[in-house]
């Protein structure tokens, strides 16, 4: 999974960014200190898989990941070329969902572009650049289209009535993703990739003094809140500053600081639970002595597709799914005593997965 980290020069987004994937990004207390992305592989924290080790003795454990691409601060005209803004947005076209990190303390040693604090204005800032751009990009698909659709195309023509339809909501200042599509219409508009269409998760970055306090829920994170529900989003309120100082620790060491905080995880797990909500996201997961792993595959997928996340011959060739629930396996504390059970079952083809579900396929090609 990808996921774009987005938001105005000095909120926070190359420490978080830091801070969640140790890659070092530089950050620096004015704008453009950035051209090209910088990209970090992170893994999915899984405490399920930490007991599936042991239970089966396994020599490796491979946790499921996540790309995150971090791009410049963007500010008003990025998509006109403003501080080469066009450069930065075309990385983040091929992103799952966006992470809007939007700055939610005051500070007066961190410069702010606008000269002041205001969460909702910086969100409008970057939703109108990420239209801007998405109007340019729609304008040259309806050129494209209009040739078609001349020539009598039926499926150019359709296709030019929703990009027009398209092109229609975005000039009215609203993202793709707030306009009401059929099924086959939003399956048409991924492959436009268009930024405005991709689900937001809005990172709150508070100060310190307001974690210490336990004041999370400062006016400015309320606002982005109340913001968030207007369009189906996901907030999560995270301290950069302290997710920097966090990922420098040992676990323990982690677990202890986070307790002085009153905080039960990290931002960065918190970021993940938010954007596999957000995704429609879940795990099955694999195990035996070589390895135990996480899977990660869309709420509703079945048995033969999810085979085919390990590799297409095992979808080509499924004939059933040797399963059991993580809870039930851990209950037994053993496969052989789960099987003795009972609690293993043979699903078929039109078994939809669940969370969790440990898997054997089976499968011959």
């Amino acid at each position: 999974m990808k996921l774009g980290i987005v938001g105005l020069p000095n909120v926070g987004k190359s420490t978080l960014f830091n801070a969640i994937t140790k890659a070092g990004a530089e950050s620096a207390n004015y704008p453009f200190c950035t051209i090209e992305p910088n990209i970090g592989v992170v893994n999915v924290p899984d405490k399920r898989l930490d007991v599936l080790e042991k239970i089966y003795s396994s020599r490796k454990k491979v946790y499921a990941n996540i790309e995150f691409y971090d791009i410049a601060g963007l500010v008003k005209g990025a998509s006109q070329g403003e501080g080469l803004g066009n450069k930065f947005l075309s990385h983040i076209r091929e992103v799952a969902a966006i992470v809007h990190v939007v700055r939610c303390f005051d500070d007066p040693n961190v410069v702010h572009v606008d000269g002041s604090v205001d969460p909702l204005r910086d969100i409008e800032t970057i939703n109108l650049e990420l239209i801007f751009s998405d109007i340019e990009m729609i304008d040259r698909r309806i050129e494209k289209s209009i040739k078609l659709a001349r020539s009598g195309d039926k499926k150019a023509k359709e296709e030019l009535a929703l990009m027009e339809r398209i092109k229609s909501h975005l000039e009215s200042g609203k993202p793709v993703r707030t306009l009401e599509m059929t099924d086959e219409e939003i399956e048409l508009v991924k492959g436009f990739f268009l930024l405005t269409s991709k689900p937001v998760l809005y990172a709150a970055n508070i100060s310190e003094d307001d974690l210490v306090s336990g004041n999370l829920e400062n006016d400015f994170v309320l606002k982005v809140k109340e913001h968030a529900v207007s369009e189906s989003s996901e907030v999560v309120v995270i301290c950069a500053k302290l997710e920097e100082e966090v990922s420098s620790l040992e676990e323990d060491e982690k677990i202890e600081l986070l307790r002085e905080y009153g905080l039960e995880e990290t931002g960065l797990d918190k970021l993940i639970h938010s954007s596999y909500k957000l995704l429609g996201l879940m795990s099955y997961l694999t195990a035996g002595v070589q390895e135990v792993r996480a899977w990660t595959i869309a709420q509703g997928t079945k048995a033969p597709q999810a085979a085919g996340k390990i590799h297409s011959d095992i979808e080509r060739g499924f004939i059933r799914a040797e399963t059991i629930s993580y809870d039930k396996l851990v209950e037994c504390g053993s496969e052989a005593a789960a099987k003795e059970k009972g609690f293993y079952r043979l699903e078929g083809k039109e078994y939809v997965m669940q969370d969790g579900d440990v898997v054997n396929f089976r499968f011959n090609v």
